[in-house]
């Protein structure tokens, strides 16, 4: 491969990858305004295949408005996760494990717990959004970090090179 095309195979994938990373801050920041629960699950090193078997497996690409949609209460995939890795949705309503975790903070639901739980068990990135409260969350590695802005969720995507 020349060097030119080494090139632009590096610019572009960088471009999608900012283009994909304001996308999920368009679509959190929607879903949180609107106080709809959201569980999104970024995939990294570790394979999500195993999660996306029990669920509705779309490889789509991620789009605000399809994000939106599929946690939009009342439609048959809301209840779950998303999973995404390579730029793509691989699938909806995928149930995670949950962490066993005794000191979480008492206002976690079921959806702060599967985040840690998948946090804990893969090196995924994994978004979380409280329909109580509209706060987004951001879960790594068995921890939460609670009420992110959009800029820190940006910095915080930008920084994974996971696209």
């Amino acid at each position: 491969m020349s060097i030119f095309f080494k090139i632009f195979k590096s610019v572009k994938e960088e471009s999608d990858g900012i283009e994909t990373v304001e996308i999920l801050i368009a679509a959190c920041a929607s879903l949180a305004s609107k106080k709809t629960g959201a569980l999104i699950v970024v995939g990294r090193q570790s394979s999500l295949s195993i999660y996306a078997d029990n669920g509705e497996l779309l490889r789509a690409r991620i789009s605000a408005d399809l994000l939106e949609t599929i946690f939009f209460k009342n439609t048959p995939l809301h209840d779950g996760s998303v999973l995404i890795e390579d730029n793509l949705i691989i699938a909806a309503r995928c149930p995670l494990p949950v962490t066993d975790q005794i000191s979480l903070p008492t206002h976690f639901g079921m959806r702060h717990r599967a985040a840690v739980g998948i946090s804990e068990q893969t090196d995924a990135l994994v978004i979380v959004i409280s329909e109580e409260s509209g706060k987004i969350s951001v879960a790594e590695g068995g921890e939460v970090r609670e009420g992110v802005s959009q800029s820190e969720l940006r910095n915080i995507l930008l920084a994974e090179k996971v696209w």
